[in-house]
């Protein structure tokens, strides 16, 4: 047998055993829903059954002192009893002296047999006695209440039976469900909405019933989870497999019994079952014909590999071909990007010189080594910026530091004032009081504020008055630089940060649209952000530049 064979066996008996798991655990919450809404049944049927003899208690208590009863005539005292019996459906009333004999009753003869029954007994000593029994000829099944009558002196005269029809009040609710039973203290059943299991009893300490003649069906009985399973055969009107449930009803002397039906659970439990194990089966195919696939892919693979190994030399040497020409392009493309970013360095850095010179004419050298100081700065920084250019075109980054943003923006602002002046573009920009530390690389930073700053004037190139451009610090959470200008505002804002998009003419020399492609990489690179908006009001657009502060414990930690 193969490893797959065997994997797939493996699976299958687990999902088996997960599935007999589910259905075990879906099966006891649904049997214990099942018993709580038996309960529930079982508890409104033995409601409906005592309240339905305790309208006849009552009548017997409160018809036994009528002074009818007591005024010696049968004729109207039968005629009473005969009304009341016909108004509640009872199968008998009985006015009875001291010594048992009928003084008035509303239907047939009294039964001997009941003369000495205890709950005439109890009414004889003053109490109100109950109890149940057959009644008559026929034997039907009757519930009695006996209310002893008073005399005037405050002696016993007699009682007043009530018989009631139990036949009738099953009547109600026969058939209905579930099937429940109710038994005397001799295990009898008595009363029930099941007719084919009248007068079964229950041997003493025995569980299930049998009936009174003949051999006992198939009967078995369980626990689990602390409740009684029995599994029956009592005709079509009875489920197989059956909860039994039962309560003492004291005050009526009858044990309620409730027999429901578990078939309902076992199909949910089923179900669930059923359910997930179709999940895992489906999970399963698809992990199936996924290695499957996966598989022949591998096959696939190693068959290119092989065609791909035989010419290997040749793609190579194509490869490093193209290589050398992608070089050859971004070298030419980089190189007008670099003239751009050092233009505005070598033309300050010639002021400088000129200016050094007449202040050496006139004998003012101090003035003049100020100039030279400023021409040594440029040149450094024009040597960082070409770093930083060649850095960032091989993916190079210099460590982080402490930066002070003010410092290089009032840097940025110093290269770029030349030109911004030469040009008539008239920049506002107040440096704030205090120092701002910001997380970053200052020769980069500086070179993203130099950047915005010459592309705003590069937008406003081909228009007349007014353009000028604003720079501007806010500290916060996050410092945020803007600097915006008074141009024709972003054409198209979703690729203004890709890499050679540009809106000027193609050989107009200001540029390939590196400076804000650059200038989003670096940013970036030191988690800051820079967005690009179209100004709300007015023209122009604006560009913000997000930083985090700088932290000591923050780069500790790091």
């Amino acid at each position: 047998m193969t490893g797959r064979a065997l994997a797939a066996l493996g699976f299958l008996a687990v999902v088996a055993g997960m599935s007999a798991g589910v259905y075990h655990y879906a099966l006891s919450q649904a049997l214990e829903q099942v018993a709580r809404r038996g309960q529930a049944d079982l508890a409104l049927a033995a409601d409906r059954l005592t309240s339905q003899l305790q309208r006849y208690q009552e009548m017997a208590v409160l018809m036994a002192p009528h002074p009818v009863l007591g005024a010696g005539d049968r004729a109207a005292a039968e005629a009473l009893l005969l009304s009341a019996s016909d108004k509640t459906a009872a199968l008998n009333l009985i006015h009875l002296d001291n010594a048992g004999r009928v003084l008035a009753q509303a239907d047939a003869a009294w039964p001997e047999q009941h003369l000495r029954a205890p709950w005439v007994e109890r009414a004889g000593h003053g109490a109100l006695g109950w109890g149940l029994g057959l009644y008559g000829a026929e034997e039907r099944r009757a519930y009695f209440y006996a209310a002893p009558r008073f005399g005037d002196d405050g002696r016993i005269e007699g009682a007043l039976v009530v018989v009631v029809d139990l036949d009738k009040l099953e009547r109600e609710w026969r058939g209905s469900r579930p099937a429940v039973l109710f038994t005397d203290a001799e295990g009898r059943v008595f009363v029930t909405n099941r007719s084919e299991l009248l007068f079964w009893r229950r041997e003493a300490g025995r569980p299930g019933l049998a009936p009174p003649e003949g051999e006992a069906p198939r009967f078995s009985s369980r626990e689990r989870g602390g409740l009684e399973f029995w599994q029956v055969d009592w005709g079509p009107y009875i489920p197989g497999e059956i909860l039994h449930l039962e309560r003492d009803l004291p005050v009526i002397g009858l044990t309620a019994e409730a027999l429901i039906d578990v078939a309902p659970a076992r199909r949910l439990a089923g179900l669930q079952m059923a359910v997930f194990a179709a999940l895992w089966l489906a999970f399963g195919a698809l992990l199936f014909l996924a290695m499957e696939r996966r598989r022949t892919l591998a096959q696939a693979n190693r068959l290119l590999e092989a065609r791909v190994e035989a010419r290997t030399g040749e793609l190579r040497r194509a490869q490093a071909d193209l290589v050398q020409a992608g070089k050859l392009s971004a070298l030419g493309q980089m190189s007008a990007g670099i003239s751009h970013e050092l233009n505005q360095p070598l033309m300050a850095i010639q002021q400088f010189a000129e200016n050094g010179a007449a202040f050496l004419e006139r004998g003012r050298s101090d003035v003049a080594v100020e100039n030279l100081g400023r021409i040594s700065a440029l040149a450094a920084r024009a040597a960082r910026i070409i770093r930083n250019l060649r850095a960032f075109a091989r993916n190079e980054s210099e460590p982080m530091g402490r930066v002070d943003l003010v410092q290089v923006v009032a840097q940025a602002v110093e290269l770029t004032e030349a030109r911004l002046a030469a040009e008539g573009v008239e920049l506002n920009w107040t440096r704030p009081p205090d120092p701002i530390a910001v997380r970053g690389g200052e020769v980069r930073l500086g070179q993203v504020f130099v950047n915005l700053i010459n592309n705003a004037a590069d937008a406003m190139a081909d228009q007349t008055e007014p353009r000028r451009i604003t720079v501007a610090i806010e500290d916060g959470p996050r410092p945020r630089v803007a600097v915006r200008d008074t141009g024709p505002g972003i054409a198209d804002p979703e690729r203004m940060f890709e890499p050679f998009y540009s809106t000027k003419e193609v050989g107009s020399g200001e540029g390939m649209g590196l400076g804000l492609s650059i200038s989003y990489g670096l940013v970036q690179s030191f988690g800051g952000d820079i967005t690009g908006k179209n100004a709300a009001e007015g023209r122009g657009a604006v560009f913000t530049v997000e930083l985090d502060h700088w932290s000591e414990q923050k780069e500790a930690a790091a």
